[in-house]
């Protein structure tokens, strides 16, 4: 079998020869190692790697700068090394908004000393982005002004039309693209299930919100879906509805390996909002969304998923097409015009 070649990116000495330790019993061959952006991307074309391991906090190129001049110069899988601070919870959307694939928790803050918590989710993730598509990121228009009489508008019954969009690795950096492109006069609400662990989710919705004309927030119980606002699925946690159309986070058990999981938002929604439901399926692994987006496609709600030239992973949404779930296939940047005209 042949070995991925991996650069390990790291300012710290230590890491970085417990990051080649940890993967030196495995599919895995250290090819390089650099301390900062700066030497990362003079070993790129030297090396060649099949994936990347970056830290965030370097002198310098931070993480994210890193990343972006990466996918600018020899497009690369990146995976993130991310210290479990609201901090770097920032940190780590600038980089997966940039084009990095994944990222993963360091266990124990920036210099961590044993690895072996955290080493098959990162031999995981590792092995996973190596298949990936990673994408330049996307030089976005300047965000238009919310206006602050937008007209809510929605069906007979008191509830709107409601889109659940179901995410997963490549995700941050699609919905980077994709929710500030929804103008503020978006007629349907949105909810997001991006596959992500609890304390990451607040600051993805912070950085969708502060780019966007559409108002996004993490949801929380009792939240209203309404026009023109996007609820993120808190992470580790289930978002469905009660039968007003209300948010209700639970903790039940996972659904496909994953708590937010697509599915259980959606066949909540479809309760609820039957046919007024609409179903979207962006890149991902495994098949979270299929199950959700063929319920709603029953209801005679409609349903899109992201092509395969576009996502980073073309997991979820081919399994979603191959379910006959799907009505529409479409690259991530027509998705904002289905979006608002569907």
């Amino acid at each position: 079998m042949k070995k991925l070649r991996v650069l390990v990116v790291d300012d710290s000495l230590f890491m970085r020869a417990a990051i080649a330790k940890t993967l030196a019993a495995g599919p895995f061959e250290i090819v390089g190692q650099a301390k900062d952006g700066t030497e990362a991307l003079a070993q790129l074309t030297k090396v060649a790697p099949d994936v990347i391991t970056m830290d965030f906090n370097m002198p310098g190129m931070n993480g994210a700068e890193a990343v972006r001049a990466i996918m600018a110069t020899r497009p690369t899988p990146v995976v993130m090394f991310s210290a479990h601070t609201r901090q770097g919870a920032k940190e780590t959307f600038d980089a997966l908004a940039a084009g990095a694939v994944d990222f993963v928790t360091k266990p124990a803050g920036e210099i961590s000393v044993d690895l072996s918590r955290i080493a098959e989710e990162l031999k995981q993730k590792l092995t996973a982005a190596a298949v990936a598509r990673p994408r330049p990121a996307m030089t976005l228009p300047p965000m238009r002004s919310s206006s602050t009489n937008i007209q809510r508008t929605s069906l007979a019954g008191g509830l709107p039309r409601l889109c659940v969009i179901a995410v997963s690795t490549g995700g941050p950096a699609a919905l980077s693209e994709l929710i500030p492109a929804l103008p503020a006069d978006l007629r349907c609400a949105v909810a997001v299930v991006q596959h992500m662990p609890a304390g990451f989710t607040a600051a993805l919705a912070e950085r969708l919100n502060a780019a966007s004309a559409v108002s996004v927030k993490e949801a929380a119980v009792g939240d209203r879906p309404l026009p023109g606002t996007v609820l993120i699925a808190p992470g580790d946690r289930h978002l469905e509805f009660d039968d007003r159309g209300q948010v209700v986070l639970t903790d039940g058990p996972l659904v496909n390996g994953c708590r937010p999981a697509a599915d259980v938002t959606m066949l909540s929604a479809v309760k609820v909002y039957g046919r007024r439901t609409l179903g979207l399926v962006l890149t991902g692994m495994g098949k979270d969304g299929a199950a959700g987006a063929l319920a709603i496609k029953k209801a005679e709600g409609k349903t899109c998923a992201q092509d395969q030239a576009t996502s980073v992973i073309y997991g979820m949404p081919k399994a979603a097409v191959e379910a006959g779930a799907i009505d529409e296939v479409l690259p991530l940047a027509d998705i904002a015009g289905w979006l608002r005209y569907a």
